[in-house]
């Protein structure tokens, strides 16, 4: 009995240690170790997750910056999250060290399960990631660029002309021009409908998969990953979220098919779908990724930059003598007989356009906290540790509202940007402490498509400005905070009364719409011919006759 007796013992013993380092680890969790940076009070198995916010998570990022510095964590049950909220600590991070901060963390909500791992933005950094970044370069780097203008210029003088005839459909009408824009270029064909099913489609999935991908259910579950493996009946979100993957798959392949089997047949234009099918053909990945490839460009090339458009005129309501300013600078070099052209913007004789793009984009971020960044290894920043795989956040609005940086920031003040003539490419990769604005990200996860988005804001921005008088509804309060949206936001709807400044500019819309008319196919709306000098791809699959049946 003694034998059995001690061996009872020990075993109780054994169990007892097990019991007491089990709490020990958990204990554990949710606990900021002294050597990383700074942050609020934690709770044990919480860390801060109890402090999170649920509306204007911006807001709140913003003030504990203020409170424990430019660089400080947040202890999120098993994750840390690193928050820069600095220009110069964005540089050294993400940029200098981009080799250790190009992955992104995980989402099993966002991308996992409502993206099939399959979108682009948030795809995890490796071989297939590069593959598709080399292909992406190939068709958005600054040289390829300008050859769109035909494209961009097209579809901004259709924008004119549907102002003019229905200004109250103003969003409507701005998502239009960017889609099919987006559409040309990566699958050859334009959108002619600003209620096209297509474009209202992308914009509804797009916005409820940036809502599911922040919402409480799927941070919670990366941060205690055994809520990932919940029955379907206590995991609601991820019902939603196959749905809604099943949705926007659709919709992506449907674009992609279309392309691909107008190549097949010969009747498919130059477009970006051209690498795509190339590249598809030798590396031989699903149709689902391909479509998924082509869909996360149509997303980035239509919503960022017209929420940007939106958010300008937004800015023009409220600050009038910035309208005016800017219409004295187009009229003086442009004139009334004429629409700006890209020649004006390169000639650099409208540096107040420039500033407006500029302001515009500093003024109303439409990436508000970035898209998150994960460390790949652990590293030593300013003396503290950055443990391995924890999230690096880019806090895009504390950046742009910091006073020291932008005196008065929530005031709309294109001169601050009076003695900066770069480019948004130019300034992005130039002195951080002079960067306009860090909507487009950093490093090696820098949009690709910056050089299409300047373009097409300065023809919007410019455009606009000549030919309409942007005025308040009477009655109306407006406010420029109020936002709307997750990971991307844009001013919540509001009415404006839009002018012609002059009969003669209407005629002069009307004229230009109806030239570029003559270059579309007058029952589909599509070009007759794509124009010269497109930097896409011109290969196409080799053509097999198809077998007669007997």
């Amino acid at each position: 009995m003694g034998l059995f007796e001690g061996v009872s013992s020990l075993v109780l013993v054994g169990i007892a240690g097990l019991v007491l380092l089990a709490v020990a680890k958990l204990s554990q969790i949710g606990r900021r170790p002294s050597d990383f940076p700074p942050g609020p009070p934690t709770l044990p198995l919480l860390g801060n997750l109890h402090l999170m916010p649920t509306k204007n998570p911006h807001l709140q990022f913003q003030k504990w910056a203020q409170e424990y510095g430019p660089v400080y964590s947040l202890m999120l049950g098993t994750k840390t999250m690193i928050v820069l909220s600095s220009d110069v600590d964005v540089k050294e991070m993400l940029d200098r060290r981009s080799g250790i901060y190009s992955d992104r963390p995980d989402m099993f909500i966002g991308q996992k399960v409502a993206s099939g791992n399959l979108r682009l933005v948030v795809m995890r950094y490796g071989d297939n990631w590069r593959m598709i970044h080399k292909m992406v370069h190939n068709i958005l780097n600054i040289k390829a660029a300008v050859t769109y203008v035909p494209y961009q210029d097209l579809e901004n003088k259709i924008l004119l002309e549907s102002l003019l005839d229905t200004p109250q459909d103003m969003l409507l009408h701005i998502r239009r021009f960017t889609y099919s824009l987006s559409t040309q270029m990566i699958f050859g064909y334009r959108c002619v409908s600003n209620r096209d099913p297509n474009l209202l489609q992308l914009f509804h999935c797009f916005e409820k998969w940036g809502e599911l991908s922040g919402s409480a259910s799927a941070q919670l579950a990366d941060l205690y990953p055994v809520f990932q493996k919940l029955p379907s009946f206590l995991a609601p979100n991820v019902y939603y979220a196959r749905k809604l993957h099943t949705a926007e798959r659709d919709l992506y392949v449907r674009h992609w098919m279309r392309s691909k089997k107008a190549l097949d047949n010969g009747t498919g234009l130059p477009c970006f779908c051209n690498d795509i099918y190339r590249a598809q053909t030798n590396e031989h990945f699903s149709d689902a990724a391909a479509g998924y490839i082509s869909g996360s460009l149509l997303e980035a090339g239509s919503d960022t930059t017209a929420s940007t458009l939106y958010a300008f005129i937004l800015a023009l309501l409220l600050w009038p003598d910035v309208q005016t300013k800017l219409q004295t600078e187009i009229d003086r070099v442009v004139g009334p007989d004429r629409l700006p052209t890209m020649a004006d913007y390169d000639s650099g004789q409208l540096p107040y356009v420039r500033c407006c793009i500029k302001e515009s984009l500093r003024w109303m971020p439409t990436v508000i906290l970035g898209v998150p960044h994960a460390a790949t290894r652990d590293d030593v920043y300013k003396g503290w540790r950055i443990p391995q795989g924890a999230t690096v956040v880019n806090n895009v609005w504390a950046i742009h509202m910091d006073p020291e940086r932008c005196p008065n920031p929530r005031v709309f003040n294109p001169d601050r940007f009076s003695n900066d003539p770069t480019s948004l490419y130019q300034s992005a990769i130039g002195d951080t402490t002079k960067r306009d604005n860090f909507v487009f990200g950093a490093g090696r996860r820098l949009c690709q498509g910056i050089h299409i988005a300047e373009r097409s804001l300065f023809l919007g921005i410019s455009r606009l400005a000549w030919a309409f008088t942007f005025t308040k509804t009477p009655g109306v309060q407006y406010d420029a905070d109020n936002l709307v949206g997750s990971i991307t936001v844009q001013p919540a709807d509001y009415p404006c009364v839009i002018t012609p400044r002059a009969p003669g500019k209407v005629d002069i819309i009307r004229q230009a719409a109806a030239e570029c008319r003559t270059l579309l196919d007058e029952t589909t709306g599509q070009w007759k011919k794509v124009p010269e000098g497109m930097a896409f791809s011109t290969w196409v699959p080799d053509y097999v006759e198809p077998k007669e049946h007997d």
